[in-house]
């Protein structure tokens, strides 16, 4: 017998919490994106050209993200039993690709570009203007980015908190914050040394610097977002937790540790297979699976669907 804790028909609607670093994100990189391209356009300058484009394909990007956010949360039904949950995390992909391909790929050539053909840069006091108009609204973007992603990592490390992490909406904006600040610093330097110096071959090796921020950046937000689009499991701790709760129950003589995959970040799939007493009616089976099933979503919120699967484990599992 196979049972389910939760219908085919519920979804997760609450509104999460990234939803506000990522509106305030794209609203920063939209107006900064405009005055980049005023200001590349004034002096000439290939390292501003390529921070236009990288707050472009930002400004994109936070819109496929809370287009990941609105798919992911539309009911569930007959064709789809577990809902979109999964939608965000394809989102995301697509938003480390772009990242990698077009942030990253346009800028090296930029900087190629300019490197095999280098034009004196005019007057910088444009680019010194928008560089630093811009910094601060991406900090502003940044420090709220920061404060969402601090509230959900609690205590732990940052690295432990980003491989960790199972709402990709929430990394992926700080990431690119983080990013947009480097690019920022690295095209001020550009600019800087090729008015000092009358070097327009630093201009582009700035741009060659942003491109390659990009690239690293984007490879840390696909390695984490392949791995959340095919399926992780719950953190270990839980896993002992909820198989510690199954045992305790009276009729239970065994259980096996949970078989889990998150369906969305807030939205656990699990599967416990469990020996039972061999001298339980079934309706009294029945019974014990219904109340253990409600004591592990009582405990553990997240855990939407729950599959207890009666088994014979024999000595494999106290």
């Amino acid at each position: 017998m196979t049972t389910t804790a939760s219908s085919a028909a519920a979804a997760t609607t609450d509104a999460p919490p990234s939803k506000t670093a990522i509106v305030a994100a794209l609203a920063a990189n939209f107006a900064i994106a405009i005055i980049k391209f005023v200001a590349a356009w004034f002096t000439g300058s290939s390292a501003m050209v390529a921070e236009g484009i990288h707050s472009v394909v930002d400004t994109a990007n936070e819109w496929l993200l809370l287009l990941g956010l609105r798919k992911s949360q539309r009911p569930a039904h007959a064709g789809r039993p577990f809902g979109y949950g999964r939608e965000l995390y394809f989102w995301s992909f697509i938003v480390a690709i772009c990242i990698f391909a077009i942030g990253g790929g346009i800028s090296l050539y930029e900087g190629i570009e300019h490197l095999r053909h280098p034009t004196p840069l005019r007057d910088p006091t444009w680019n010194y203007l928008v560089l630093g108009l811009a910094f601060v609204f991406d900090g502003a973007s940044f420090l709220v980015a920061r404060r969402t992603f601090n509230a959900q990592r609690g205590r732990q490390s940052f690295w432990a908190a980003f491989r960790g992490s199972k709402d990709p909406s929430i990394f992926v904006v700080l990431f690119e914050d983080a990013a947009d600040l480097l690019g920022l610093i690295v095209a001020f330097l550009g600019v800087f040394l090729s008015h000092l110096f009358n070097n327009p071959a630093l201009d582009g090796v700035a741009t060659l610097c942003i491109g390659l921020i990009l690239l690293v950046v984007a490879g840390l937000l696909l390695r984490e977002n392949k791995s959340l689009l095919l399926g992780e499991p719950a953190d270990a701790g839980l896993l002992d937790e909820l198989t510690a709760l199954v045992r305790a129950e009276p009729e239970v003589r065994a259980a096996a540790p949970p078989l889990s995959s998150y369906l969305s970040p807030h939205e656990l799939l699990m599967v416990v297979r469990v020996e039972f007493a061999p001298e339980l009616s079934a309706a009294d089976l029945t019974r014990t699976v219904e109340q253990l099933q409600a004591r592990i979503q009582a405990a553990y919120p997240d855990v939407r669907h729950v599959f207890i699967q009666p088994a014979r484990l024999g000595k494999y599992y106290p």
